[in-house]
């Protein structure tokens, strides 16, 4: 792996940052007399499997830089400022234009993106920001385009007072050199579309879920695009420079979703990125088109993330038994206690089926082999124990028997209701007329059967 580091003298931030590179390691320092002072030729500093250069213009308008550097990079990252009113900041986007380009680049074009290594530097920020400093993603926004190098921009925000501040220079400098050993493109990527300049709800995918992202199309730039039937070849460049083919839209933009489904692109949802999350994707496809999809309510057992890896998806080789739990047993048994069938159902199943916006279970399970419904239906008997007296197992019906307090009973011997009720179904004995009535008196036996 070798990392490179474009840093620019036009930018004081990107400079401060640079020398809080350079003290972090033992750099070996050349000269490269072939590239001009300007276009990142004088000194060169080396360090570790990290090549740093320096050069005159803005980060923005250095197209091809990356063939400045000596070294065969894998990751390109450009140490920059960010200016807003967005206060203490550390922050990390990918780089084109979905729209005409404003600010380098060229319209309609994207560098390639790297978005393995921009998980990895939002998770270096969280880890090292200085306390009064915040963590953002932002949209892709600006230039340069032509990159041919998985690259990122880490950036230093939002004002002089951060730009020149040590402890949050030293904090972006840290993070920037965590990645070098970070893969930039491995792993499961989406592309976002919508919602605001800073995107929160693609930090969070990032932050709280095994997917990485790649371009980001705020809702202005989409704006600035234009029709999305329109501009098919813009969608594609943003899809496959971030090398995926699943999207996120935030909100809702039907010409986006339809355009990108019609593209062969499959356009997924939040829960639906957070739901696969540790799940072989060939395996989670197989488990929708057998039960339902997640957005109609599958959820995913513990069976489902055993040994799966990205070097190691198995979906086509687990078998997959679908059946049908008994619903009267659980209907009772969520009753008793949803937690624990709840439970006694995630650690047996491949996946199972819900309502309810997801929060209970409908009875639709995937199994590994058909014999786990045996002891799935033998867990939610279990559970019955916590409402039941006595509970026992049969071959065809699962038997529970419980002694109730029955209010007939307690009126044909003259006990009015009220508190006498409540200390008799409490199993206390009361004083009824100068009789005690034990609580025995007042019960009943009652049973209930549930078919396996």
């Amino acid at each position: 792996m070798t990392l490179g580091i474009v840093v620019s003298r036009a930018d004081s931030a990107s400079v401060h940052v640079g020398e809080h590179l350079l003290e972090l390691g033992e750099w070996e320092q050349s000269e490269d007399r072939c590239r001009p002072d300007t276009d990142g030729g004088g000194a060169v500093y080396r360090f570790e499997g990290v090549e740093l250069r320096v050069f005159e213009e803005w980060h923005v308008e250095l197209d091809d830089v990356d063939r400045a550097f000596e070294a065969d990079l894998d990751l390109l990252v450009f140490a920059s400022r960010h200016s807003g009113d967005t206060g203490p900041l550390l922050s990390a986007h990918h780089t084109g234009n979905f729209g005409p380009a404003a600010y380098g680049g060229a319209d309609g074009e994207f560098a390639r993106a790297a978005p393995n290594a921009h998980k990895r530097v939002i998770e270096a920020f969280a880890e090292l920001a200085p306390p009064d400093y915040e963590v953002a993603t932002e949209c892709t926004h600006h230039g340069p385009t032509d990159v041919e190098t998985p690259s990122l921009f880490c950036e230093l925000g939002s004002a002089e007072e951060q730009w020149t501040d040590p402890e949050g220079a030293r904090a972006l400098a840290r993070s920037i050199l965590a990645l070098r050993d970070v893969e930039p493109t491995r792993g499961r990527t989406i592309v976002g579309f919508g919602g605001g300049h800073y995107a929160n709800r693609f930090l969070r995918v990032l932050r709280e879920t095994d997917w990485a992202v790649g371009h980001v199309g705020a809702a202005w730039s989409l704006e600035e695009m234009g029709a999305p039937a329109e501009n098919e070849r813009v969608l594609r460049r943003a899809m496959g420079q971030s090398g995926t083919s699943y999207a996120v839209v935030d909100g809702r933009n039907p010409d986006v979703e339809h355009t990108l489904d019609r593209l062969g692109y499959r356009v997924v949802s939040e829960t639906w990125v957070r739901e696969a999350s540790g799940i072989d994707l060939e395996l989670l496809r197989r488990l929708e088109d057998r039960l339902v999809p997640v957005d109609d309510g599958l959820r995913f057992g513990k069976l489902a993330a055993e040994d799966v890896s990205a070097e190691n998806d198995n979906g086509n080789d687990r078998p997959i038994a679908i059946a049908s739990l008994p619903a009267s047993l659980l209907s009772e048994a969520q009753g008793i206690d949803p937690e624990a069938t709840w439970e006694a159902i995630a650690d047996r199943t491949l996946a199972f089926d819900t309502e309810e916006g997801g929060s209970r279970l409908a009875g639709r399970v995937a199994l590994s082999h058909p014999e786990a419904k045996t002891q799935i239906v033998e867990t939610l008997a279990d559970v019955l124990e916590g409402k039941y007296d006595a509970v026992k197992h049969g071959e065809e019906t699962i038997v529970a028997r419980e002694r109730a307090f029955d209010p007939e009973k307690a009126r044909q011997l003259g006990i009015d209701e009220g508190p006498a009720f409540g200390r008799l179904a409490a199993g206390e004995a009361v004083e009824v007329g100068g009789r005690e009535i034990p609580p025995e008196a007042v019960h009943t036996e009652r049973e209930r059967r549930f078919p396996r």
